[in-house]
């Protein structure tokens, strides 16, 4: 196996693209050396990308911030603006794994799994965030919702890599929110999730709304009809009924011994209306 450390973003995706099939991405490494320990993968190549300009920071850009693919997660929790500007997403990124893993693991590659129980997901498609692609033919955007396809499938073609994140920037009266359910009290894969985001208008109301859900589909779902729900509300007792209908008309779950399909709908409706209610409470404290 060769370990492969590329000098400029041109580089690594030239060496990916003549490599593909064969090569594996090194940011984190949180998955791929789990998966290369246990044998579950056994590339010919490792291309190193986390000491890449611009992989390890934080930069503010256009109001919002640019999360560098090699972010590990105890950076970004430790970042006040972040915290400030999104909580909800940072608060998903924290959950990713332990203490000793939040030292490495990032955001970028817990996208990349695309795992459709990632914690950091349905938080970053509630925030609108947006994934920097770079490839041969120079980078591209595309925003996370789009980004998964399928279980363990996403939008990166040959010779294309993530190299960050944007999280958009946020008005003053507005906050995010992410929950999940776990069987055990930390280190577990979400049963059931819901990250929401929320912008407030001079009333208190709902101005607008994203509602996405995690571990109840083969990848995360946005809820549009869920944030329709609340717009123009203060979640009174009506638009919370009607946002918790729509996330289980939207979540198509499946049995497993982790979670029965009833359950794991039921649960999603739980965490969205109660992820849109600490959303809205820390957009009226930002207010």
């Amino acid at each position: 196996m060769q370990y492969m450390k590329p000098k400029t973003v041109a580089e690594a995706s030239e060496i990916l693209a003549r490599n593909e099939g064969a090569a594996r991405i090194l940011g984190g490494g949180t998955d791929l050396l789990v998966n290369l320990r246990s044998g579950v993968i056994e590339p010919g190549m490792i291309v190193d990308i986390k000491h890449l300009d611009g992989m390890r920071e934080i930069k503010d850009e256009d109001g919002g911030l640019r999360i560098g693919a090699g972010v590990p997660g105890q950076q970004l929790g430790e970042h006040a603006g972040a915290r400030a500007m999104w909580p909800g997403v940072v608060e998903a990124c924290e959950l990713i794994g332990s203490t000793q893993i939040q030292g490495r693991c990032t955001m970028v590659g817990n996208l990349c799994n695309g795992g459709p129980a990632a914690d950091s997901v349905p938080a970053m498609i509630a925030a609108g965030a947006v994934a920097r692609i770079e490839g041969p033919d120079g980078p591209r955007d595309c925003p996370v919702e789009e980004f998964v396809t399928g279980p363990g499938k996403t939008v990166l073609g040959r010779g294309e890599f993530v190299s960050s994140v944007f999280l958009p920037a946020r008005p003053a009266r507005a906050s995010d929110a992410y929950l999940r359910f776990i069987p055990r009290t930390e280190m577990d894969i979400a049963v059931a999730s819901s990250g929401v985001n929320v912008v407030l208008a001079e009333d208190g109301s709902i101005a607008s709304a994203r509602v996405a859900l995690g571990a109840v589909g083969p990848r995360v779902i946005l809820v549009p009809e869920a944030a329709e729900a609340i717009t123009g509300t203060k979640l009174e007792d009506a638009a919370i009924a009607k946002l918790t209908r729509a996330c289980e008309a939207a979540a198509k779950p499946i049995d497993d011994k982790r979670g029965t399909v009833e359950f794991r709908t039921t649960v999603a409706g739980v965490l969205a209306k109660r992820a849109a209610r600490i959303a809205m409470e820390r957009a009226a404290a930002r207010g």
